[in-house]
């Protein structure tokens, strides 16, 4: 969800009035991916190299995700969308993981409608790395063999465990990079590149992404010959 900062600074605003606008979009595009039957959504809203931003900026984020947790809860939870957090959560602040741990708990029901998984203070590399050493300490404690570790199995100690793999990957502002972002997870995701920045993205153009996506012809490494002939 890029470009929030430089949105408002183009608008002669403070950055965090970029990503107050931000928000509008995450709660626009939430609701219309739960209208459209998408399954699973997950936002980039907070990397681990974020925290290096100025103090101030930081600061306005986690009340603003502060702000959006209990102006949602309810919607979430009345709409059956379930809530998830990816990443180093112990790093944010009590005001955001007790209400953050609060809606993942409440919103955890069977029967969700679309799982909503925000990724902070998040980063693909790390969380491959943790997974790593908790299949290390598996095998340490001879609850796991070396040859049943599986790609299946290698991702199901990552923090997305149980998620399904990103089938579209929508980065906006026109950036053409991963961003250190669900990088074992997107191995066969198409991407959507939109010189849009986030604080603009809004239905019409998540409906352009799915059309876009709806042209694709996912191979998988298999011909088109041999997806005609369903082989």
């Amino acid at each position: 969800m890029d470009d929030n900062g430089r949105w408002a600074q183009a608008r002669g605003l403070d950055r965090i009035k970029g990503h107050h606008e931000g928000a509008e979009s995450v709660r626009e595009i939430s609701k219309a991916c739960r209208e459209w039957g998408v399954e699973a959504l997950t936002l980039y809203s907070f990397s681990t190299e974020n925290w290096k931003r100025p103090a101030d900026e930081v600061q306005g984020l986690m009340q603003l995700l502060k702000r959006y947790l209990k102006d949602e809860r309810n919607e979430l939870i009345d709409n059956n969308i379930r809530l998830r957090a990816v990443g180093q959560i112990d790093r944010l602040p009590i005001f955001v993981r007790k209400p953050l741990q609060a809606i993942m708990r409440d919103s955890d029901r069977p029967n969700v409608k679309m799982t909503l998984t925000l990724c902070l203070s998040y980063g693909g590399r790390a969380d491959i790395v943790q997974a790593a050493q908790r299949i290390a300490k598996a095998a340490q404690a001879g609850q796991l063999k070396p040859e049943d570790l599986d790609e299946k199995a290698f991702g199901l100690h990552l923090g997305t465990a149980g998620l399904p793999d990103p089938d579209l990957l929508i980065r906006t502002s026109g950036e053409l990079r991963l961003s250190n972002f669900l990088l074992w997870e997107l191995a066969y995701a198409e991407i959507f590149v939109t010189d849009v920045a986030w604080p603009d993205f809004r239905r019409p153009q998540l409906g352009q992404a799915f059309a876009s996506f709806g042209q694709r012809e996912r191979r998988y490494g298999k011909t088109s010959a041999q997806l005609t002939e369903g082989t």
